[in-house]
């Protein structure tokens, strides 16, 4: 099991959280995802999986969720 931490800007609401952790979890081997929205910065939002994700398809799942942007991954 692989988690990776993600810095995620324009969630602003509890309907934001979910919407990303929606579509990250449709991702291919995820297994859970965390998210912590936090005001006036960018949020945290943890991603398990069985295997490494790409900074790409996260950035996907993020412009299908909606207008949220990838800030970093670590």
């Amino acid at each position: 099991m692989i988690t990776q931490t993600y810095l995620v800007a324009g969630m602003t609401c509890s309907h934001c959280v979910t919407a990303v952790t929606n579509e990250i979890l449709a991702l291919p081997g995820v297994t859970a995802v965390t998210a912590e929205l936090l005001i006036d910065k960018p949020s945290t939002v943890a991603v398990s999986s069985t295997g490494a994700l790409s900074a790409e398809s996260i950035a996907a799942a993020l412009d299908e969720a909606g207008d949220y942007t990838l800030v970093t991954s670590t």
